[in-house]
């Protein structure tokens, strides 16, 4: 049974579409299905009332920028905050209960939260399993659940923003601000190829939906390595040429569905058939083999050259753009044709009638005309004379009087009504005849719109495995080797964005599996290139996942059923959660979702608090992973606690590889090789990396001091107190100053001296 609701927030500028309450016959289960649907994006979300359980699919699209705008986003919060979780304590204030719940459910996926709003809603309407429980008393949530998609690989924002596989920037043209931001330097900004618009709106689903589905990947795959052949460009060349052509043909059917289309709407249509038929004839031409090269010679049917025919031969595009109206070629319909063929030949012969009413009129006209106007019919214009002034006098026997324009008397004559009723309305006529011949094409066309529906899909995905072809082919990118297995291996790995910023990049290997070791632990010098590394890898596993070649010489990928990472924190005061709590979400992340199939990236975690705590936590967290066995994810965590291995903090485990980033000293200066190796880093350089970022000498070699008295367990000295012989020699001068004194002396005050001599003096020490 379904019910479906409407749920509408007040003063909000969002609309939720629907709520759909699913009960299955299984007992008294109940399901109850949240969907909220913005800008072609979708949020769902739906609670098991077996389990009481909040299941949600967390969306991955960038909507910070309607964190402002959304009233319903704040009270679908509210309405969180107010949900009956019986994990926490009664006496709990909603302050407190944001970071668990941060910690649950991410509070600033707009789209998802969104849904959860709406589906605590319909709950409380329901009252779901509180059939013998107060009224009053809220709907149980005992766990909140993240799902995905069949076959969906899971990666957060966070993941997103870290990997920089988006990024958003103003425009720099102020003439251009008001158009929206523009894609920065990004992953996205660097594989979109794409030449027509819905291209780059599917390689963008594509992004937001990596997928580890075999048979999707592959057909990709074999796609990209016909059109990275070289023997290949020339077609690859045609066909980009033709898909520059290509419109949204969504929008030209719905045009072309009003009233009325426009020229440029009937030009854009012709344009896009005619190149789909181009791009169907080239593929035609090559291996049929390939899935996607056969779909499009299938569905491009017949169809496609019936309409461009049509069109060619109906539609007039030159004497429509001359007229802005649709016009019809000559040869279509014989009426329409004579009908144009007299108003052609309407100026002659309308001169010969003028000549011959001329000689009818008063002698004080000296000239006069026979014109035509649409809907009125044809008039006697004649100049206006000085002695007419008003309308009286525009009154000639014979004649009735029209109105006037222009010092220009307009009059019906016997002539002009029997021209009127001879050749009518011929420019109106016209007109309305070639609107049937346009109706009966715009039926024809509608008629065969499946088949343009799926040249529109078919192309968007033709062009974005073009564009990834491109891609591979101007950056040197191989076909990577996708498994089911659990093995990542990447040979001389490049990262895709810093390689065109740096004219050196030195690639680096990376090989996980259950017996070359999934764990890897990088140490390493700040700034040597930890992070790139991590942040590498990710990537590169992303790429093979939406089925683009990777940046590598050769590459295996596992397939992996998400991308978990711990790299950087997106802070936002519209959270409410500092940067340690937003760190341990992101771990908490990590740790409770990921599974044997999974990559974790974790970058310096447990720098936000205490030395030990942090510590303390990266090793428990470390630990946990590597006690899994077979089930623990692919693990790269880069650290700067040294710490960590020196005392022997982690479990031996086979699982467990140490790695560092070489470095070379040349006399005083810290040189970076970036190239990683099975070692283990005994110091972080960090005085280097000072020196080397601008830092003064004296606080340089002050930090260096202090260092080594903490490393040591000797007492930290403060920069502006005196050293220990200075101290010992101002007792001496004390001691020796009260053993000379005469305690006899009646000058004497004891009381002074010791207030100005003796007590500072032991505040020094």
């Amino acid at each position: 049974m379904s019910e479906a609701t409407n749920l509408q927030e007040p003063e909000s500028t969002v609309r939720a579409l629907s709520i759909n309450e699913v009960e299955e016959d299984e007992g008294n289960r109940e399901i109850f299905l949240s969907v909220f649907v913005q800008q072609g994006q979708i949020g769902l979300s739906y609670y098991d009332s077996c389990d009481y359980t909040l299941h949600y699919m967390p969306d991955t699209m960038d909507n910070s920028d309607l964190h402002l705008l959304d009233r319903g986003l704040e009270i679908s919060k509210q309405r969180l905050l107010s949900a009956h979780i019986p994990s926490l304590p009664p006496t709990i204030t909603e302050s407190e209960k944001i970071p668990y719940l941060s910690s649950c459910i991410p509070l600033d996926s707009v789209l998802m939260m969104r849904s959860v709003g709406g589906l605590l809603k319909c709950l409380e309407r329901r009252t779901v399993g509180l059939d013998m429980e107060d009224s009053s008393m809220g709907v149980p949530i005992l766990q909140f659940l993240a799902y995905t998609l069949k076959d969906v690989v899971y990666i957060d924002k966070d993941t997103y923003s870290a990997l920089q596989i988006f990024k958003s920037e103003l425009h720099p043209s102020i003439f251009k601000l008001q158009l929206g931001e523009k894609e920065g330097l990004s992953l996205y900004g660097v594989l979109n190829r794409c030449r027509s618009k819905f291209g780059s709106l599917l390689l963008r689903q594509w992004f937001h939906r990596p997928t580890r589905d075999l048979n999707i990947l592959k057909k990709r795959q074999e796609v990209l390595r016909f059109f990275t052949s070289p023997r290949n460009f020339a077609d690859l060349n045609t066909l980009q040429s033709s898909l520059r052509n290509i419109k949204n043909i969504s929008t030209l059917l719905h045009k072309m569905s009003l009233a009325n289309p426009k020229v440029v709407v009937w030009q854009s249509l012709y344009k896009t058939v005619y190149n789909a038929l181009c791009i169907r004839d080239t593929i035609r031409a090559m291996p049929q083999s390939i899935q996607l090269f056969s779909e499009i010679s299938q569905n491009f049917t017949d169809d496609l050259f019936y309409i461009a025919t049509y069109i060619s031969k109906v539609v007039d595009f030159e004497g429509s753009v001359a007229e802005n109206r649709f016009t019809v070629r000559p040869n279509v319909d014989p009426v329409i044709d004579e009908k144009k063929r007299r108003m052609m030949g309407l100026p002659d012969f309308l001169t010969d009638v003028a000549r011959a009413e001329l000689e009818k009129l008063d002698p004080r006209f000296s000239t006069c005309s026979i014109i035509y106007i649409p809907l009125i019919g044809f008039l006697l214009s004649v100049p206006r004379l000085p002695t007419m002034l008003d309308k009286q006098s525009f009154e000639i026997e014979g004649l009735d009087f029209m109105f006037l324009s222009k010092d220009q008397l307009h009059y019906r004559s016997a002539r002009t009504k029997e021209l009127d009723s001879m050749l009518g309305d011929l420019h109106c006529d016209t007109l309305d005849l070639e609107m049937v011949v346009m109706r009966k094409l715009q039926a024809s066309v509608l008629q065969r719109s499946h088949c343009l529906y799926k040249v529109m899909s078919l192309c968007a995905e033709l062009d974005c495995l073009i564009a990834l072809a491109q891609a591979s082919l101007d950056h040197g990118y191989c076909s990577p080797t996708l498994t089911s297995n659990h093995r990542l291996a990447l040979i001389e790995s490049r990262h895709p964005l810093l390689e065109l910023c740096t004219p050196v990049f030195v690639s680096n290997t990376y090989i996980s599996s259950e017996t070359e070791g999934k764990v890897k632990v990088i140490t390493g010098p700040n700034s040597s290139g930890k992070s790139i590394y991590l942040k590498q890898v990710g990537l590169i596993v992303f790429m093979a996942l939406i089925g683009s070649d990777v940046p590598a010489k050769e590459a295996e990928i596992g397939l992996v059923d998400g991308i978990f990472s711990r790299i950087h924190s997106r802070e936002s005061v519209s959270v409410g959660l500092s940067t340690f709590m937003l760190d341990l979400n992101q771990m908490t992340g990590s740790l409770n979702h990921s599974t044997g199939d999974s990559l974790v990236l974790v970058d310096e975690f447990g720098k936000g608090t205490n030395t030990v705590d942090g510590l303390a936590l990266l090793t428990a967290s470390l630990n946990n992973w590597m006690r899994r066995g077979p089930q623990c994810p692919h693990l790269l965590m880069s650290t700067c606690f040294h710490s960590l291995i020196q005392l022997g903090l982690i479990s031996n485990s086979p699982l467990l590889d140490l790695l560092t980033l070489e470095t070379a000293i040349e006399g005083e200066e810290l040189v970076f090789l970036y190239q990683v190796k099975n070692d283990i880093c005994q110091s972080s350089c960090a005085a280097n990396i000072a020196t080397l970022a601008g830092i003064s000498d004296d606080l340089v070699k002050r930090g260096v001091e202090v260092s080594e008295l903490y490393r040591t367990g000797r007492a930290i000295r403060k920069m502006n107190s005196p050293s220990s012989d200075e101290q010992y020699s101002r007792c001496v001068e004390v001691v020796e100053k009260f053993l000379s004194i005469g305690l006899d002396d009646p000058e004497l005050d004891p009381d002074s001296y010791l207030k100005d001599e003796v007590l500072p003096t032991l505040e020094e020490l």
